[in-house]
């Protein structure tokens, strides 16, 4: 059966459409390929894009909590969960108290609220 569409990339809500790019460059690779205040791109290494559009009264997830669900979340290999949690938490993401996946990877939320995991590559 052949495709009806192709894949394009995510888009995420989020109060500051630049800032959120840049923290993707940054965790990805990469490059931020558009920016202004209400929409921004970043074409990650390896060639998937990721879109974030400025939406009024975003609301972040809570994630365990119901109240709010995840709406969807990212997923990155790196090479040490340690290293990359210190950074990234330094990048200005946050980590929920619950974490589901042990020793082979961390929830953490980027600067929007929106949970991300990231992964041992060896897992």
């Amino acid at each position: 059966m052949s495709a009806i569409g192709q894949f394009i990339a995510v888009n995420l809500d989020c109060d500051d459409p630049p800032a959120l790019a840049a923290f993707y460059q940054r965790l990805g690779g990469g490059e931020v390929t558009y920016s202004e205040e209400s929409y921004a791109s970043t074409e990650l290494a390896g060639g998937a894009t990721l879109y974030f559009q400025r939406a009024e009264g975003h609301r972040p997830s809570t994630w365990p909590d119901p109240a709010t669900p995840q709406q969807s979340h990212l997923d990155f290999y790196v090479d040490d969960l340690d290293k990359a949690e210190t950074l990234l938490v330094e990048m200005g993401a946050s980590k929920p108290e619950f974490q589901p996946g042990a020793e082979k990877w961390r929830v953490l939320a980027d600067p929007a609220g929106h949970p991300f995991c990231i992964c041992a590559r060896s897992a």
